[in-house]
């Protein structure tokens, strides 16, 4: 959806209250929609086609005080899906509180390896492929955003406490440095309280580390990624490394390889996938084949998947 053309309507009847006073906003539709395959090689998926759609709408004004503040909404198939609320103070950074489907810097920058399409373990296989992280949950936090200096960008997210599920609140903090030309250097670090975990029984601390350079049509990533349970044999470590290469203005091709070191197993999960991209327009086509071993940390259970996108943006 990075490519979407905004539909840029103004909405003199939508207003943003404060101080008793009403202030004009604007109103924003983007929308995409993509035709799916997706198959593997150990099971028969039956019909591999499907689709995806999504329409966000978002509306935005600045108040008496300077600050914008602004809302989106995303329509995903037949449900509400990722929903938000941003408040803009320019330098004093901006602050989101996000329903659903904001991440802070562990989720956000997972795996930031470059790739075409998808991350080396990120196609569908017969059971379910660990990922890079174990974030908190992404429902009902908050996170902030503060460009520290020029080349320095902050992110930070607190994830309030909420019940039986999660009885202490989770916070990360992360630093983005792009001073140099064509380099990217992330640090994160953080909490996750959540009980039980996605795969992981037990209370966790978070770290993530990446590199990225882009030199002219060539760009690599490499990425470190920690989970230290406070549970027994549930930590994981978590490394990539992705190639990509833009053959063209509208051709991408790419090559990640990730590998998770499960405490819990003597099998390590390893993955490699090839991507490309191609971009007509409001058109594009990507596709990505991935061979995982070991999926999940089991031995018995390696594993070939492949999936092709038809995404039209408007």
């Amino acid at each position: 959806m990075n490519n979407l053309k905004k539909i840029g309507l103004t909405a003199l009847g939508t207003a943003l209250v404060t101080a008793g006073s009403a202030q004009a906003a604007a109103l924003s539709v983007s929308a995409s929609t993509s035709i799916f395959f997706n198959g593997e090689d150990n099971s028969n998926l039956g019909n591999g086609w499907s689709m995806t759609d999504s329409i966000s709408f978002t509306a935005s004004g600045e108040m008496d005080n300077g600050f914008t503040v602004s809302t989106t909404l995303e329509l995903d198939g037949s449900a509400l899906d990722d929903r938000s609320i941003s408040i803009d103070t320019g330098d004093m950074g901006k602050l989101t509180f996000s329903g659903s489907g904001t991440s802070g810097p562990i989720g956000a920058w997972d795996d930031v390896t470059p790739s075409a399409n998808e991350e080396a373990h990120g196609v569908a296989v017969a059971g379910t492929a660990a990922g890079a992280a174990n974030a908190a949950s992404s429902a009902n936090r908050f996170v902030f955003d503060y460009t520290a200096m020029d080349g320095l960008a902050i992110k930070a997210a607190y994830t309030p406490s909420a019940g039986v599920g999660r009885v202490e609140s989770s916070t990360e903090v992360g630093a983005l440095y792009t001073g140099i030309d064509g380099l990217s250097v992330y640090l994160a670090m953080g909490e996750n309280n959540d009980q039980p975990l996605t795969g992981i029984t037990g209370k966790s601390d978070l770290s993530a580390m990446a590199v990225t350079y882009a030199a002219g049509a060539l760009t690599v990533g490499y990425q470190i990624n920690e989970t230290d349970s406070g549970a027994a044999s549930q930590d994981e470590d978590f490394t990539a490394l992705g190639v990509s290469y833009a053959v063209s203005d509208d051709l991408s091709v790419s090559l990640n390889q990730s590998e998770i070191d499960f405490e819990s197993s003597a099998e390590d999960q390893e993955a490699t996938g090839v991507s490309f991209s191609y971009t007509s327009g409001g058109m594009t086509i990507s596709g990505t084949h991935s061979t995982i071993d070991n999926v999940a940390g089991s031995e018995s259970a390696d594993n070939t998947g492949y999936e092709i996108n038809f995404v039209f943006a408007f």
